[in-house]
């Protein structure tokens, strides 16, 4: 098992556990995915480990081969599942499988740790981030095409005031490892908590 994937496969232990914690009302609850609650979150999250290569191909296909509107198809496949049965599908998913595998399961650990703090941001659950997690996920975000972190951070110079992480090139963007994640990820709740000359670039591309 490769380094990363081991990350991947803590990152969903860890977030299995944290979902264990909810009440009921809690997974009806709103997230930083401004169109989803918690529960079609962790729909979310879980959905395409257990695709088949045909059944990925047949998604693409009906959502146009747009990420989004897959997205939305598979969270709407089976809008019934309770907590327990999404719960049960990580666990029995800790390892990436299918499409989530990819990239030497860079992909699980950034989709896991990015949809853990939109659900842990807006019910009040901080979380310490475990530093080697964050370093993977801030370094691959930059290249993931789905979350366009990429296109909000070119041309910025990125700097983890927490880590030992810095990238980029140009106006400064500092801030908490997490936040700075979360903020080149497009979520707007994060940018109140970096700085630097940059920041203001970043804002308008979010």
């Amino acid at each position: 098992m490769s380094s990363v994937v081991r990350l991947a496969r803590d990152e969903r232990a860890d977030f299995a556990a944290f979902l264990r914690t909810l009440t009921p009302g809690h997974w009806d609850a709103p997230t930083l995915c401004s169109e989803w609650t918690v529960r079609e979150v962790v729909t979310h999250v879980v959905d395409y480990d257990a695709l088949r290569p045909r059944d990925l191909l047949g998604q693409a296909v009906r959502g146009g081969l747009r990420l989004d509107r897959m997205n939305a198809l598979g969270v709407a496949r089976e809008p019934g599942r309770t907590p327990e049965e999404l719960i049960a599908r990580i666990e029995e998913h800790l390892e990436p499988r299918g499409l989530t595998a990819a990239f030497g399961g860079r992909v699980a650990l950034l989709d896991g740790l990015i949809h853990q703090q939109d659900i842990r941001r807006p019910l009040g659950f901080p979380r310490e981030v475990p530093r080697d997690r964050l370093r993977h996920a801030l370094a691959f975000a930059r290249y993931a095409p789905p979350i366009k972190a990429g296109r909000r951070a070119r041309g910025l110079r990125l700097v983890a005031t927490d880590l030992d992480w810095s990238a980029g090139g140009g106006p400064e963007v500092r801030g908490p490892g997490e936040a700075l994640l979360m903020a080149i990820a497009g979520r707007v709740a994060a940018l109140g908590e970096v700085s630097g000359p940059g920041t203001a670039i970043l804002a308008s591309r979010t």
